[in-house]
Formats: structure tokens, C-alpha cells, sequence
């Protein structure tokens, strides 16, 4: 990372280079929100010394959110919110013998005092991740709040547009 690039906020962790198609509309929607993000693979399982290292240190290199993306067994986000304060928001990935279900279960059974907010499987899950992460920091940051208000709107114009669109069919029925 260069000296000019802001100090990331959101830290986007992978147990897999195979699960960055799926990471990478969060890291779109982080980008489209001004939000500085960093991306890295580790593994709970292959890697736990990287992943808690990772998670340790977060806070003082100034991460003030981690998503955390994984299938099957699905440990990464409870092994880093072991090891960290910052929030962490669970991806679970689909995929293996029961499409999802295992990395899902696995995301959402966390003990008591290790929380990991859980989005939704499927493409939607990374964005949602990633808006969750925009609303946590949009806390402290009036001008993220307004981006957020912005983006509302934008959702809302959308479906009214639909709405308009779908009454002229009907209409047309007669």
C-alpha cells in the first residue's frame, strides 16, 4: 500500500482466493461509498496463526470493521472476532455438499461473548456486508450518513419506477 492510499477502515477477509468473485461487489460498494478498504485470504484452518495475528493487530493499524467471507466449516469469523474488539460481519459462503447450509450454520453459532453479525447467503450477502459495514462507520461520519440517505433514496426511486412501469401493464389489461 502507498503512502498516498488512506489508511484502510474495512478489512475483507477470505478463507479462499476462490471466494474473491463473490467478495468483490463489498469491495465495489465500499469503493462506491469512499469507504478505504484492504482485502486479504487467510484461513482459520490453514493459516490460524495469520488469521489471529490478523485480527490482533487490526485496531491499532487503525481497521475499524472486518467482514469475514468462508464456506463449508466456516470458523474465520469467529477466529477473528476471538481475537479482536472491532465488529466483525460473518459472509457465509455457498458451496460444498449442502450449498451454503454448513458455512451458514457455522457463521451464525458463535458463544456467548464472540458475536459475529451474520448477513445472508448468496450474492447479496458481500453488499449487504459491506453496507453494514458503511452504517457502523457512518456512526462517527456525518458525510457517510448523507451517502447512506443517498443510497435510500436511490433504492426508493427504483421500485417506485417499477411500481409506474408494472400499473402501465396492468392498465393496459383493461
Amino acid at each position: 500500500m502507498s503512502s498516498a492510499t488512506p489508511t484502510p477502515l474495512v478489512g475483507i477477509i477470505m478463507g479462499s482466493d476462490s471466494d474473491w468473485p463473490l467478495l468483490q461487489k463489498g469491495a465495489e460498494t465500499l469503493r462506491d461509498f469512499g469507504v478505504p478498504f484492504e482485502v486479504r485470504v487467510m484461513s482459520a484452518h490453514r493459516t490460524p496463526e495469520i488469521a489471529s495475528e490478523y485480527a490482533a493487530t487490526a485496531e491499532q493499524r487503525g481497521l475499524q470493521v472486518l467482514i469475514s467471507a468462508a464456506g463449508g466449516a466456516a470458523h474465520l469469523g469467529g477466529v477473528l472476532a476471538a481475537h479482536t474488539i472491532l465488529p466483525v460481519i460473518g459472509v457465509p459462503v455457498a458451496g460444498g455438499a449442502v450449498n451454503g447450509l454448513d458455512s451458514l450454520l457455522a457463521t451464525i453459532q458463535m458463544p456467548a461473548g464472540i458475536p459475529v453479525a451474520t448477513v445472508t447467503l448468496g450474492s447479496a450477502g458481500p453488499i449487504n456486508a459491506a453496507l453494514v459495514a458503511v452504517q457502523i462507520l457512518a456512526l462517527a461520519n456525518p458525510e457517510l450518513r448523507q451517502k447512506l440517505h443517498a443510497y435510500k433514496e436511490k433504492l426508493r426511486r427504483k421500485v417506485a419506477e417499477g411500481d409506474a412501469k408494472v400499473q402501465a401493464e396492468v392498465a393496459k389489461l383493461g
